[in-house]
């Protein structure tokens, strides 16, 4: 019996499939193995030609990277993929995983800061996650320096994640590599990008909104302005999760960006109490039930009029898809398979907060 990672892995690992494609694909025709088969077809309507799917070998090499170091696959359609992650817009298809995942069932803060963090902020850090720890709140951070790695160090004990931007087996920044193993030893380590993978700038971003997503709030220690941390923050906002910040002496340049995001509406943190205050469960009452982010079955066939409709509607300028929805008077599960048509032809990019744009 064929192994049905492969084919999931050669959707994700083709370059044109992006985490929501992967999904509207999986949720219009039932399985990888299909959407590949259809893959042509739906390019060509989009006007393009199909994606060079990854190669079967390379994906079967790949998974055996990834048991041999003691990892597994986690599937955004398995039962035990984390549940607040996939709420995102844009959750990880795949992430390859190492240590505890049952962390996913309790309750997450996402602690993040400069990695030229002072003494003092880190000191801070440190505490923060000790005492958070204690009432049974995981830590969830990117293993960088600085930041970071106090808020690691003072979580390994209650439980703590990390995230990295590369392969689960490249440790970064060298000087974390002992860190790295303790976390997936006695936490769990995450990375979305497959072994062997530098960690790269672009990938940093992505590693971020992961952060994020999988936490219930997040907290800014100490960071400059136009830091990585307040991108961290900013997605968790978009997420309608809780944004936290320490704020700091208007005379250190460390503390502008907490200072900003106070001023801006995050919720100031002094003590871990406050923290707890802050993410305290809501009513179940008021919560509102998920909404299905794409219904392939019940779209009907968009004909060539609908197309040139979207089409014209469509431009350089990143739109949301809700504006996309509202203005060609289309309904939204004929909107989205257009859009996937379009994406798999190459000629739109999908941009954060469920935007596209015209390539």
């Amino acid at each position: 019996m064929a192994d049905p990672r492969v084919a999931r892995l050669r959707l994700i690992r083709t370059p044109s499939i992006g985490p929501v494609t992967y999904r509207q694909l999986l949720a219009r025709f039932g399985s990888a193995e299909r959407a590949i088969e259809a893959l042509p077809e739906l390019a060509a309507r989009g006007g393009g030609k199909a994606p060079r799917i990854a190669d079967t070998g390379t994906v079967e090499r790949e998974i055996a990277t990834v048991e041999k170091l003691g990892a597994r696959y986690l599937f955004v359609d398995d039962p035990d993929y984390p549940p607040l992650l996939a709420e995102l817009d844009n959750p990880p298809a795949a992430m390859t995983v190492k240590g505890d995942t049952a962390l996913f069932a309790r309750t997450g803060v996402a602690m993040v800061g400069a990695r030229n963090a002072s003494a003092a902020a880190c000191r801070f850090a440190r505490g923060l996650a000790v005492e958070l720890g204690r009432e049974g709140v995981v830590i969830v951070s990117g293993l960088a320096r600085g930041l970071d790695t106090a808020a690691h160090h003072g979580s390994l004990a209650t439980g703590t994640i990390g995230v990295i931007a590369s392969g689960i087996d490249i440790a970064f920044p060298p000087e974390n590599r002992d860190l790295q193993r303790q976390v997936a030893e006695q936490g769990l380590l995450i990375a979305e990008q497959p072994p062997g993978s530098e960690p790269l700038a672009r990938n940093f971003p992505h590693r971020n909104r992961v952060i994020a997503g999988l936490a219930t709030g997040t907290v800014v220690v100490e960071a400059a302005p136009r830091s990585g941390s307040l991108i961290t923050a900013r997605l968790a906002a978009e997420a309608g999760r809780d944004v936290m910040a320490v704020p700091g002496s208007p005379l250190e340049p460390r503390a502008q960006g907490c200072n900003q995001l106070i001023r801006d509406g995050a919720t100031l943190v002094q003590s871990a109490t406050d923290i707890l205050e802050t993410i305290r469960p809501i009513d179940a009452r008021m919560v509102r039930s998920p909404v299905s982010p794409f219904d392939g079955t019940a779209a009907a066939e968009p004909d060539d009029g609908d197309r040139r409709k979207l089409h014209g509607l469509l431009g350089p300028v990143p739109v949301a898809i809700d504006e996309l929805i509202r203005q060609s008077g289309l309904a939204p599960a004929t909107v989205a398979l257009i859009l996937l048509e379009l994406e798999l032809a190459g000629r739109i990019e999908r941009h954060a907060g469920g935007r596209v744009s015209a390539t």
